[in-house]
């Protein structure tokens, strides 16, 4: 489901609408999933079946088109929602939230490349993202020009431990290079051969196999460093940017355990309600060599008890994407809690956090939106849809400096728990 809330003149208006993807449609025919979704793998009745789902797998058929992880504008104004299924790209109507359909790619990038980054990033130029191999371990850092419909390689990243590439839910980029992440929780080939669940949905947890971070030059796509780090676990890159022959990059780190994929299943959100269990979490940044030194560092940004030792679903100012930054907004924790359960805003150079937190409630991702004219990096507000456990909904607006509240809209119904979202600028 998608959800638009418009501020005009100095009202609000706000709509919701269901996302027709096959997957919603085959689960609305037959009462349940039917394709293989990120925690979900139906189970075969049968050999035949099972062959069946082997093939779809192969195919991309079985997969879902679900898009349900974020809603981005894309350089030409286009607007796409996404998951990470290559498939599940699928443009909507911003005014009317009315699905147009699914978003066809020109090229001829096909075969296994049929898994894509959740978080590609876009300006008003183009549009870059990394496919994972699952046949041959790596990744393909690819881009497509805004209007156009065709993405093109910049290069590939060759993964250095294995069997199967460290899962990619995003990725970072500077002025000049993209830095791609290789985690130990790397895609199951069991789960995809058999049709059933791995240990964490489709990973397998490998620390034996090596964490590492590459980075590819832009312009040339050859990679120009590729590191061995210590071992960690992120679903979201911050930012990060070049400095004095090295690059920095922040994540929403967990302290290299995927803990925090078990805690987020439903029957655990449900069964540990108000109890401390929320895994710990940091600011980790890592800085990557460009001197071909062998080894990066990673290291705690901040003291994590700054944001309640709970962070994720970051966002900064657009305007610094890929350059030096002070500031980040994100979901941080008010414990004890079992999930993020506050707002945090994240001060890299002072190192202290500005806290919004409500009783009983969840708010999601919180974006920045400057001000027209602004200079300052945190001259904007933030927006984060809230949802309450009365049942009721609302969108925060706070000030970006102070992260004090300006004011709320009031949904006449409760709203599910919202993932990404973006700010479209009015056309005139």
């Amino acid at each position: 489901m998608v959800v638009r809330v418009s501020f005009r003149r100095g009202r609000a208006t706000g709509a919701h609408r269901q996302i027709e993807s096959e997957a919603y449609k085959a689960a609305k025919a037959h009462g349940r999933p039917i394709l293989r979704e990120f925690s979900h793998c139906p189970t075969p009745a049968n050999l035949l079946e099972r062959v069946g789902n082997l093939v779809g797998l192969v195919s991309g058929a079985a997969i879902t088109d679900n898009p349900n992880i974020g809603v981005l504008q894309l350089g030409d104004g286009r607007v796409m929602c996404l998951t990470e299924t290559t498939k599940g790209s699928t443009l909507i109507d911003p005014e009317s939230l009315e699905t147009v359909g699914r978003f066809s790619y020109t090229d001829r990038i096909g075969g296994m490349y049929m898994v894509q980054s959740a978080h590609p990033i876009v300006t008003k130029s183009e549009f870059l993202t990394v496919l994972p191999d699952l046949a041959r371990p790596g990744h393909l850092v690819v881009k497509m020009e805004a209007g156009s419909n065709e993405r093109k390689v910049i290069g590939r990243v060759d993964c250095r431990g294995g069997p199967t590439p460290g899962w990619l839910h995003s990725f970072a980029v500077t002025e000049n290079y993209v830095v791609v992440p290789e985690m130990p929780l790397r895609y199951s080939s069991t789960s995809l051969l058999k049709s059933e669940l791995a240990p964490f949905y489709v990973f397998d947890w490998l620390p034996v196999s090596g964490s590492y971070m590459h980075v590819m030059c832009k312009s040339t796509g050859k990679t120009v460093a590729s590191v061995e780090v210590p071992p960690f676990m992120a679903f979201h890159f911050i930012n990060a940017y070049e400095e004095e022959g090295e690059i920095i990059v922040d994540c929403c780190e967990h302290n290299g355990d995927p803990a925090i994929i078990e805690t987020l299943v439903l029957h655990r959100l449900r069964s540990f309600r108000d109890k401390d269990v929320l895994p710990n979490a940091r600011v980790g940044r890592f800085r990557i060599p460009l001197d071909g030194s062998p080894y990066g560092e990673l290291e705690t940004a901040l003291d994590p008890e700054e944001h309640g030792r709970g962070i994720d679903m970051c966002r900064i100012n657009p305007a610094r994407l890929g350059k030096k930054y002070r500031y980040a907004y994100a979901c941080g924790a008010r414990r004890p809690c079992n999930f993020p359960n506050m707002l945090s805003k994240i001060d890299l150079v002072e190192k202290k956090a500005k806290n919004w937190h409500e009783e009983g409630v969840v708010p999601s991702e919180p974006f920045f939106v400057a001000r027209p004219g602004a200079t300052d990096e945190d001259d904007g507000v933030v927006i984060s849809i809230v949802s309450s456990d009365d049942g009721e909904g609302y969108a925060l607006v706070l000030d970006a400096a102070t992260f004090e509240e300006i004011g709320r809209v009031r949904f006449p119904y409760g709203l599910p728990y919202g993932m990404h979202g973006c700010w479209i600028p009015a056309k005139n």
